[in-house]
């Protein structure tokens, strides 16, 4: 299928963009280490049943299963970690915008370890979409009554939580690039890597609170943490390795990193926060970007 990769990234764009908000609000319900190691969880098992129930088979070598697991604890466990931190402090829209300079990172990484090199061409389309992206993301003002103010921490946290998934991204395509791997296999893995590495952290320092107690006094947070894990891990996570398999690592992650844009309307409907025209321009920005991407 045509454009299969970049499809792909717009769908993983979508997808992410819906767990964003979702995770934003439970992270202030239940804390942000809480709900990472939850949401593999619940991920881990949807996977597990999807493999078993489809007889997908799971055969790959050593060397892609300790790939797909580095980049699983680089990518997750990290980059996720920071991010939602990041989710606490400033907000799943600024840290959106923070995340935008991780396709510039994974570009540099694609170049150095996958020797990866992107058209003039494509550069521009990476650029323009970046540009739409930031001028979308920019225009908010914070308000007085804002639950979100910018800082230096969130900042950093944003800046790591891009960084680590820059690497996830470069670690599992050197993993697809050792041979055929399905989809929902790799996230699998790349999930319980991701758990086997936090989830002793978590119990030796006293950071994992009993789930059962947990959400058993908040149901809207079991709610959120199940929807969230299924839009997120379960199905963006496959659809963004389908995506690096088809297309370079960069256009793939400026393509995902679109969320900003595709996260507009849902804004609109939860946050009932207005449209102004310099965010409408910065979509249209990002738009006229991307088709440039798909006819590099």
């Amino acid at each position: 299928m045509p454009f299969t990769g970049e499809l792909s990234a717009l769908l993983t764009a979508l997808l992410w963009s819906a767990s964003s908000i979702i995770f934003a609000e439970a992270t202030h319900r239940i804390g942000s280490v809480q709900l990472n190691i939850n949401r593999l969880f619940f991920a881990a098992f949807w996977l597990m049943l999807t493999i078993l129930i489809g007889g997908i088979s799971y055969e790959l070598s050593s060397k892609q299963l300790l790939l797909l697991s580095a980049s699983g604890i680089v990518g997750l466990v990290i980059g996720d970690t920071f991010l939602f931190k990041a989710y606490q402090h400033i907000g799943a829209r600024f840290s959106m915008l923070l995340m935008a300079v991780s396709p510039g990172m994974t570009a540099i990484l694609g170049y150095f370890f996958l020797s990866e090199k992107i058209s003039a061409i494509g550069m521009v389309g990476m650029i323009i979409t970046l540009g739409g992206v930031a001028l979308v993301v920019l225009e908010r003002q914070e308000t007085p009554t804002s639950k979100y103010k910018i800082s230096r921490i969130g900042i950093i946290h944003g800046l790591l939580g891009a960084l680590g998934q820059a690497g996830g991204l470069i670690f599992a395509k050197l993993a697809f690039n050792e041979g055929e791997i399905h989809g929902f296999v790799a996230t699998f893995i790349r999930i319980v890597s991701s758990v086997v590495a936090l989830f002793p952290i978590l119990l030796l320092a006293g950071r994992y609170k009993n789930p059962i107690k947990l959400y058993r006094n908040d149901f809207k947070s079991l709610g959120l943490t199940i929807t969230g894990s299924i839009v997120g891990p379960y199905l963006g996570i496959t659809f963004s390795l389908i995506a690096i398999v088809h297309t370079k690592v960069g256009i793939a992650a400026t393509l995902m990193s679109t969320m900003p844009i595709i996260m507009l309307p849902m804004i609109k409907y939860v946050y009932k926060e207005k449209l102004t025209y310099r965010s409408i321009t910065g979509a249209v920005i990002a738009v006229v970007g991307i088709a440039i991407l798909f006819l590099r």
